[in-house]
């Protein structure tokens, strides 16, 4: 295993190193070189051979991939738009996923639209919910539809931009309370606030989509009122979270946190 971030000249004394003698194999030695794709993240859903939607996101502190923000649409150039769309389908085509729906991850590096994952299933989360706000479109309605046997209809019935929101804890401990949902679901522009989780629960960071303990879902005909109506919803979400004891102690060491725009920042 090379660290993140590795240089060609420690991947390669590290690969001399593992087929040099001195390292034990039990199958042929082989090396799997995997690179890290830098860029903006975009996700394609696709229903059959047509892309749907295209979005974009962005993700919580390094060395996870936890998601802070998603956006439907993506803002994208006609150029950019093209290229991803271009790519989904030639994916499709070689999977052979023609039939149903999918959905395609990407990040745009310096050689534009790479391909990280390929899903022969619809999106999770939050994301048809999106999908419904900015297009019209239904995509859990018409899966169901295929499934069934009925004529499906793809067709967008408007032109809006959603955003969602996750609210992620900067740290362990128990959640002593969470409150101004209420408030920030009678925004206008505010679609959905949903918290997972209870006070008295603890929150056990794990570096993926279990970090979440909640979201909150915007809409607007732009994608800069969409993003203010999202800040100021989020900014009236508040909580408390006590961390846990250090090893030895019967208290905790510091203050209960309360996260303020820092610890819930602007992503864009």
């Amino acid at each position: 295993c090379v660290r993140f971030g590795s240089e060609c000249e420690e991947l390669d004394e590290h690969t001399a190193y593992l087929l040099g003698g001195r390292h034990i194999w039990r199958c042929s030695p082989r090396i799997l070189v995997e690179e890290f794709a830098q860029g903006p993240y975009y996700s394609t859903d696709t229903m059959g051979n047509a892309v749907i939607a295209i979005g974009a996101a962005e993700f919580d502190r390094l060395p996870h991939f936890v998601v802070r923000e998603s956006i439907f649409p993506a803002p994208l150039t006609d150029d950019e738009h093209k290229r991803i769309v271009d790519v989904s389908l030639s994916c499709l085509q070689a999977l052979g996923l023609g039939w149903g729906p999918a959905n395609i991850e990407f990040r745009w590096t310096k050689r534009g639209p790479v391909v990280i994952e390929v899903n022969p299933r619809l999106p999770g989360w939050t994301t048809p919910r999106l999908i419904q706000l900015a297009y019209g479109v239904d995509l859990i309605a018409e899966h169901i539809k295929l499934v069934v046997g009925e004529e499906w209809d793809l067709r967008r019935r408007h032109s809006q931009t959603a955003a969602a929101r996750y609210l992620v804890p900067d740290r362990d401990g128990i959640l002593d309370w969470i409150d101004g949902e209420t408030r920030a679901d009678a925004m206008p522009g505010v679609d959905e606030v949903r918290i997972y989780v209870k006070p008295k629960k603890p929150i056990i960071r794990k570096g993926d989509y279990r970090d979440m303990i909640g979201h909150v879902i915007a809409t607007s005909p732009t994608g800069t009122r969409t993003k203010t109506i999202l800040q100021h919803a989020v900014e009236v979400i508040r909580w408390s979270i006590t961390p846990f004891p250090a090893l030895g102690e019967q208290e905790p060491s510091t203050a209960p946190h309360v996260p303020t725009l820092a610890t819930v920042p602007s992503q864009r």
